[in-house]
């Protein structure tokens, strides 16, 4: 995940880029619910001021990551998944009744793998990216946006082209990734160690 931007606009190429890859993950029933909202120019401060007030931003630890010349915000609308799933070629999973009828919410993992459609275009492409959460801003961003209120955001996916001068590494990025021999159970699950 890369923190800091240097303000270079990327091209419309790249973007559209982006945005295809975001579209081309997979879809549950072929709910195709992925909407993005995507700000560059003059919307990026208006993102910042509806998350980030003037007090916070003094003390914030990753300064360029309001430099990034781009955000993709993908939202998914759950209802659509749950009219898809009431639609006669789905209605015998139940999960057309609710929200709640879901023990995997699907949006959220078709909303995860069109964020990562980003983050690995962006990685091809020789950008930066970071993915964060909206979290107590999800609906001043909904607000500052106009987007309807059945959708939810995944989070914010800023990109760019990394400062490297300016990066600072989060306190996240020094844990060490647990071993594959240790994650991994190759035709039945063993006991393993959690730490």
């Amino acid at each position: 995940m890369v923190r800091s931007y240097r303000p270079d606009p990327l091209t419309v190429d790249q973007l559209d880029l982006l945005i295809d890859a975001a579209h081309r993950g997979p879809s549950a029933g072929n709910t195709r619910s992925l909407e993005l909202l995507v700000l560059n120019g003059d919307s990026l401060s208006q993102y910042w001021d509806a998350t980030l007030s003037e007090s916070r931003r003094q003390s914030f630890p990753w300064p360029g990551l309001l430099c990034a010349p781009a955000l993709l915000i993908p939202y998914m609308d759950p209802g659509r998944y749950v009219d898809r799933y009431a639609e006669p070629d789905k209605s015998r999973t139940g999960l057309g009744t609710s929200v709640d009828a879901w023990s995997v919410p699907y949006w959220w993992v078709d909303g995860g793998a069109a964020v990562e459609n980003v983050l690995l275009t962006a990685a091809a492409l020789g950008l930066g990216a970071c993915f964060f959460g909206q979290f107590e801003h999800e609906a001043a961003v909904r607000d500052q946006f106009d987007v309807p209120k059945t959708f939810r955001a995944i989070g914010t996916i800023a990109v760019g082209h990394p400062d490297a001068e300016t990066e600072r590494q989060s306190v996240s990025s020094r844990r060490s990734r647990r071993p594959t021999v240790v994650t991994t159970h190759r035709g039945r699950w063993r006991n393993t160690d959690r730490s």
